[in-house]
């Protein structure tokens, strides 16, 4: 897997659409496979902190990243600001204890690393998340400001993916697995299950029916409300010409129709910010009915997103000064 191409929260690719319901199910599998191994349950808060290199990037990184946030420090020895923000980044991993592991790379000694995550000078500061990266912040950040990104993180982590960290004991045996705990099969899980398996064979109609089957008995469940928000959007632009769509999209800048399909496509694509700007733009220029069917296809980009999402928040606020 290549790093460079990964995707996260809010960026939605057709290999992220279905990662947060992915991500909990592997992260379940993971505990219950260490507690079949016998697993101590905990691990030591000197674990928090690793050092990868190339050979070990799968396992420590990728694979780690499927049960807690692995947040990557790129480094070198002649590297002053580094010897000040390591320092930091290793203690706030401890003291977070466990939301998130602390993964350090010499970029001197794994420049395949670098170039892969596309690090244009160091430090710089990435995190994985169920296989998906992004970046952090590059360069010297005020302690606060790390902080305020990390509690981002561990957030996004927990609600959008149910990564919860690990637990950690200080008097566990070096090197135990991590927390291993069954988690008890939930009603609608077979459902679930049976929507993420039609993502997968991009029987996209059928994903839209397996959550809707789910929020038929239980509409407050999250992860099916998010499911169907996603598969509902890869529904709309299965079979359309992203050309002719654009094209009409860049022609009309008041027509309704030709503006949704665009921001559809914008968004699929990773483009958030494109998306919820064509829409709010598509606001202003309307009225009446047209407005209110610009309204909520924004809002339903919004639950393919992610409340909590800063690009969300920025674009509810425009959206209301758009509409008042």
């Amino acid at each position: 897997m290549q790093p460079r191409n990964m995707s996260m929260s809010g960026v939605v690719d057709l290999a992220a659409v279905k990662a947060a319901q992915e991500a909990k199910s592997k992260a379940e599998q993971a505990r219950a496979e260490a507690a079949r191994q016998g697993g101590g349950g905990a691990v030591t808060p000197a674990s928090l902190v690793i050092d990868v290199d190339e050979a070990g990037f799968e396992q420590d990184v990728l694979q780690r990243s499927t049960e807690v946030p692995v947040v990557i420090d790129f480094w070198a020895e002649w590297c002053e600001p580094c010897k000040q923000l390591s320092p930091l980044l290793e203690r706030l991993a401890v003291e977070y204890n466990g939301r998130f592991v602390l993964a350090k790379i010499d970029v001197d000694a794994n420049q395949m690393l670098m170039q892969q995550f596309g690090v244009q000078g160091i430090p710089a500061v990435f995190a994985v998340v169920a296989g998906q990266a992004l970046p952090l912040f590059q360069g010297a950040a005020a302690e606060a400001q790390i902080r305020g990104t990390l509690d981002q993180l561990v957030q996004v982590a927990e609600q959008r993916f149910g990564l919860t960290g690990l637990t950690v004991d200080p008097d566990a045996a070096p090197g135990a697995s991590p927390a291993a705990q069954e988690v008890p099969a939930g009603p609608y899980d077979a459902l679930l299950e049976a929507a993420v398996q039609a993502l997968d064979a991009g029987d996209f109609g059928g994903a839209v029916q397996a959550y809707k089957n789910v929020l038929a008995d239980d509409p407050g469940n999250t992860e099916a409300k998010l499911g169907l928000a996603q598969a509902e959007l890869l529904h709309r632009v299965q079979g359309l010409d992203p050309q002719k769509v654009r094209q009409d999209a860049a022609e009309k800048p008041a027509d309704v129709a030709a503006q949704i399909a665009g921001a559809d496509l914008d968004l699929v694509g990773g483009h958030v910010e494109d998306a919820f700007g064509r829409l709010i733009d598509t606001v202003r220029l309307t009225a009446g009915d047209d407005r209110d069917a610009v309204r909520l296809r924004l809002l339903e980009l919004f639950e393919v997103v992610g409340a909590d999402d800063p690009r969300v928040v920025a674009a509810r606020r425009a959206l209301a000064r758009a509409l008042f």
